[in-house]
């Protein structure tokens, strides 16, 4: 499956770029659907992304009294804010339309199923967007099929090259 580096965010705009990226989602969930998520931040925060200093490996999404929220999220301090700096790992509030988050509750009502954070980055307009997955966890037989697939592709490819 192609990745959002490759399909979104396009080489030729300069405001596009991958921020962060949760490259072990994919291994710990079945990703079932995903959508594309606005993301309240202040000035401080931008910046830091800005110099992409951020991580959502640990973070996930979680719908409380009907708004979506990011939980566990880090955004490096920026240090020129000075004392108008934030605070690293605050929750921040997902903006979805209603129809998205009516959607999200039922999915996530289902048993197993969670919001995972895939990938932040700037879109070509230069906001931030959060791409998240709507996943049912993977249990450890899973995982070990996940891994023989991924090293059956790899052997097969290198068995190409050769011959």
């Amino acid at each position: 499956m192609p990745y959002l580096s490759r399909i979104m965010v396009q080489k030729s705009d300069p405001n596009s770029k991958l921020i962060a990226e949760n490259r072990r989602a994919r291994f710990d969930y079945f990703i079932e659907s995903d959508l594309e998520a606005g993301i309240m931040l202040t000035g401080s925060e931008v910046k830091s992304l800005r110099t992409g200093q951020s991580n959502i490996a640990e973070s996930y999404a979680s719908v409380e009294n009907g708004e979506l929220w990011l939980i566990n999220s880090y955004i490096a301090a920026y240090k020129q804010a000075g004392i108008f700096g934030h605070e690293e790992r605050r929750r921040r509030k997902l903006l979805v339309s209603k129809k998205e988050l009516s959607r999200l509750w039922q999915a996530i009502g289902r048993e197993g199923m969670t919001l995972v954070p895939l990938a932040m980055y700037f879109n070509d307009r230069g906001r931030v967007k959060l791409k998240i997955g709507i996943a049912k966890g993977k249990k450890a037989a899973d995982k070990r099929e996940t891994e023989a697939k991924r090293d059956w592709g790899r052997q097969k490819q290198r068995l190409l090259k050769q011959g």
